[in-house]
């Protein structure tokens, strides 16, 4: 299998339990979690080399988050030790027509204030097959950017595959921002990942005829905008998962991938939604398996049965094999006991 590295923050994640808002709540339930972490764990699940880079205090909290990882066999051989804190987000789980509230306490942590030489980036990636980051990780900080930069410069000297989950967060950057300094790192990636929001905060493209709050999907607008983020970043492929969110509940799931000559779209699945945090990292990294191990029909199909199962479990972690994302992919949905 193929050794792949992410980069980003893992933070702690505090939620409160079952549906309890947050000024209901005496007590949270304690799970890690990140972007770029969650795409490793499901990678390392799938049978890859996955390692995953980042900035970690020494303190007991640093290494809890560390052995959150190493539970899951990610490398964490790379980790750098030091600074003052871990990132901790709070999350209230929504219920129908109350959606989810996700509160950030970040600022300062050991990664946003890592500097290139905490990072050995050329033993990190001398071996690499593919690198895979998010937009997450350049809004953290201005000198976050600056080290990933880095890491990507380093990447593609030795020909390493690049992907990125765009990701954009308004709590962390303005879409100015975002466009300034993802635009300019856009040269580096070989595969685009994002939605619809992503696509027109992070790069300045926007799908007509799509309203995800009212259900609202237009696949011809994704064709259009596709084309011309082809045209522009000469990406080698482009995907979206698409999501038509009828409420905090119940969802419709499905995807969209370009190869520059064919669009493919998956089947749509209907979830009931258990935790949606990390939904699209576990379609992130399915695709980047299905890409590294099949077809690009049958690796948009793994990445949205894989998604689709991340949404019916709890935290941040997608915990299932290739052989039950399968299982659903090739249409056994039945959620039917297994004895």
């Amino acid at each position: 299998m193929a050794k792949i590295i992410t980069m980003g923050e893992i933070m702690l994640r505090l939620s409160t339990p079952g549906y309890l808002r947050f000024v209901q709540s005496n007590s949270f339930d304690v799970v890690y979690g990140g972007g770029e972490a969650n795409v490793a764990v499901s990678l390392a699940n799938y049978g890859h080399h996955a390692c995953f880079v980042t900035k970690l205090p020494k303190h007991e909290i640093g290494q809890s988050a560390v052995n959150a990882l190493r539970q899951f066999n990610v490398d964490t051989q790379y980790i750098a030790r030091g600074g003052e804190r871990i990132g901790i987000y709070y999350l209230e789980t929504g219920a129908s027509m109350r959606p989810s509230k996700v509160i950030y306490d970040r600022a300062h942590s050991a990664i946003s204030e890592a500097v290139k030489e905490d990072f050995d980036f050329d033993a990190i990636f001398k071996d690499a097959d593919w690198f895979h980051w998010t937009g997450i990780t350049p809004a953290i900080s201005d000198q976050s950017a600056l080290v990933l930069e880095e890491a990507l410069k380093v990447a593609k000297k030795y020909g390493v595959m690049v992907s990125v989950d765009l990701n954009f967060r308004k709590k962390l950057w303005s879409e100015a921002k975002a466009q300034e300094t993802m635009t300019r790192l856009m040269q580096y990636v070989d595969v685009c990942i994002g939605n619809e929001e992503d696509a027109e905060k992070c790069l300045g493209f926007k799908p007509k005829a799509t309203d995800v709050t009212k259900g609202e999907l237009s696949l011809d607008g994704y064709y259009q905008i596709f084309k011309e983020m082809k045209d522009r970043f000469g990406f080698k492929y482009i995907a979206t998962s698409l999501r038509e969110s009828h409420s905090a509940s119940d969802n419709g799931w499905s995807a969209l991938l370009y190869d520059g000559n064919e669009f493919y779209h998956s089947k749509k699945y209907n979830i009931r939604i258990v935790d949606r945090v990390g939904g699209g990292d576990s379609f992130a990294a399915g695709l980047i398996h299905g890409l590294l191990t099949k077809q690009p029909q049958e690796a948009l199909e793994f990445a949205v049965a894989a998604s689709a199962l991340k949404h019916t479990i709890f935290g941040d972690f997608n915990h299932v094999s290739v052989a039950e994302v399968e299982t659903l992919a090739g249409g056994d949905a039945s959620g039917r006991v297994q004895r």
